[in-house]
């Protein structure tokens, strides 16, 4: 069997028998594509070394991939290999064999201030009355998710539940109108890895903002249950979250770039510097293992020391008279 023949086989029998999301099977997809260029297409599965595996883990390397980038793509192919063992294709994994330094991985989250996340959701609160105040020319429901006023109170809504809940991007693009519970408000969420979660909506202003694009929303005749919907009535993308974002942050006068994952990052790392106990925001975050959640402690703890370097009371006792 050749690698390509084996990689779609593997594809169709490991998604079918773990449950992961689309997205997932298509980062495997890719990185054992990628592989398979490197490796050439026609290599014969049980050719296949821990040499070959080496030389690629050298080749990612010198075409600058990031450590982290690198291990999850190893990983890929380890799952792969482990696949085909146990399906009696290869008679051992090539890893055992093979032996990977990937260097510093650790990658401290990046974070918005308070005066960002601010302007951020000021903008799209300025946004949202402005449209309101404007009226819409449209009076169909079917051009309803294209006009002005809906999009506007999309993108507050959008922006004000990613960092009231910590939403992953793909996790907020998934969201349909059922997992929407108005009386309790809480959303029903499909956490990566198949970790579904609650997520609490406990601001009254976020709260009323979300119920407000659920009315909105429900006027909009469509097929799909999506909640967010873009302009030609179909679920709003991970992507298209990313540009609703991007943009709000060119608006609002923000210099740096602005990602759907910094809100993320933002409301932790706030949460843990208010003094939250970390398995509540492990919690809150729908991380599996804490050690993922212990990354915004450094972070947090810069804050600390950058407050007492500037604040603490010796410095005062120690300055020259």
């Amino acid at each position: 069997m050749q690698l390509t023949e084996a990689s779609a086989e593997f594809l169709i029998g490991y998604f079918s028998a773990n449950q992961r999301s689309k997205k997932t099977k298509a980062a495997y997809a890719s990185d054992l594509a990628q592989f398979g260029k490197f490796a050439t297409k026609e290599l014969a599965l049980p050719t296949l070394s821990g040499s070959v595996i080496e030389a690629w883990a050298a080749h990612l390397r010198q075409e600058g991939y990031s450590p982290a980038s690198i291990r999850r793509k190893i990983v890929v192919l380890k799952v792969f290999c482990s696949y085909w063992v146990r399906k009696g294709a290869l008679p051992e994994s090539p890893f055992w064999r093979v032996r990977l330094s990937y260097g510093r991985i650790e990658q401290l989250p990046r974070t918005l201030t308070e005066g960002e996340i601010r302007a951020l959701l000021v903008e799209a609160e300025r946004r949202r009355s402005a449209a309101a105040d404007d009226g819409d020319s449209s009076d169909t429901t079917r051009d309803q998710s294209a006009s002005i006023t809906y999009r506007a109170l999309r993108n507050l809504a959008l922006v004000d539940l990613m960092f009231a809940t910590g939403m992953r991007v793909g996790e907020t693009s998934s969201l349909d109108l059922k997992d929407f519970v108005v009386e309790e408000g809480v959303f029903r969420v499909q956490g990566k890895g198949g970790r579904d979660r609650l997520a609490y909506v406990v601001d009254e202003k976020s709260l009323r903002i979300q119920r407000e694009h659920l009315i909105s929303r429900a006027r909009i005749e469509t097929q799909t249950s999506a909640l967010f919907l873009n302009a030609a009535g179909k679920r709003l993308s991970t992507q298209g979250i990313a540009n609703v974002i991007a943009k709000l942050r060119l608006d609002a006068g923000l210099e740096r770039r602005v990602t759907p994952h910094m809100l993320r990052h933002t409301v932790a790392t706030l949460l843990l510097r208010n003094g939250v106990d970390i398995r509540v925001v492990q919690e809150f975050l729908g991380h599996a293992s804490i050690a993922t959640t212990q990354r915004y402690t450094h972070v947090a703890k810069e804050h600390l020391i950058g407050v007492l370097r500037k604040s603490h009371p010796s410095l005062a006792l120690r300055a020259d008279p």
